[in-house]
This record gives structure tokens, C-alpha cells and sequence, in this order.
């Protein structure tokens, strides 16, 4: 059975918490040790350009910049829609470390034949 984790995310900064809880989830894999991959898709793309992942969503809550560097920190890695990540027109040669553009080929072949638990947000 495997231990990899992967949380895939569709929502930007126009919801931080929703942000917020998908890289507690993230973060707590990677963390205790499970290879983690957050695959971004739709407005959360923008989340891998630099500058983009700033703030805190509540009082109390970490900030996006603590969270993105505790998951780097873990070994965990994001995957970016490509489709979703040109149709923004963003620069593929400006993302946060991790960050690599690849589609859902990329995420099947990294999840491999054991599996992974998967969340969605």
C-alpha cells in the first residue's frame, strides 16, 4: 500500500482558507514523512509564480509564505496545470521552487501503481 498523499487544488486567493486548509493537509503529509504532491489546476495555478501566495487567511491561521516553505521544506512538490497556467498567460520561467508545469500524465505517473490517498479542494 502506499503512503503518497495528493492534494489537488482548483481555488486561489480568492479564497485564502480554502487555500489554507488545502496546504495544512499537504503539509501534514509531507511532514510526517508521506511523499506529497499538490497538483494546481484552474485559479490556484497562479499560487506557483512567486509573490502570488502572501497573506493570512484568519486570525491564528499560519501565513501562505510559512506554509509554502514548511512543504518545500518536507520534500513536497506541485505539479501545474499547463492547460490552466498558459490560458492565464503566465511566465513558466517565473514559479516557486517545487513547481514544475505538467498535466495529469505527469500526476498519474508520479502517483505510479501503489496508489495515493488523494484530497481535493
Amino acid at each position: 500500500m502506499s503512503n503518497k498523499a495528493v492534494v489537488s487544488l482548483a481555488t486561489g486567493m480568492e479564497d485564502p482558507e480554502r487555500v489554507t486548509v488545502a496546504f495544512l493537509v499537504a503539509l501534514g503529509a509531507a511532514e510526517h514523512g508521506r511523499p506529497t504532491l499538490m497538483f494546481l489546476t484552474k485559479e490556484a495555478v497562479r499560487l506557483a509564480v512567486p509573490g502570488v501566495a502572501v497573506g493570512r487567511s484568519c486570525e491564528g491561521c499560519p501565513s501562505l509564505p510559512e506554509l509554502l516553505e514548511r512543504f518545500l521544506a518536507a520534500g513536497g512538490t506541485y505539479l501545474v496545470c499547463p492547460l490552466c497556467f498558459n490560458a492565464k498567460a503566465l511566465d513558466p520561467e517565473n514559479l516557486i521552487k517545487g513547481a514544475e508545469i505538467g498535466g495529469t500524465v505527469p500526476m498519474w505517473e508520479w502517483i505510479g501503481e501503489e496508489g495515493a490517498t488523494s484530497f481535493s479542494y
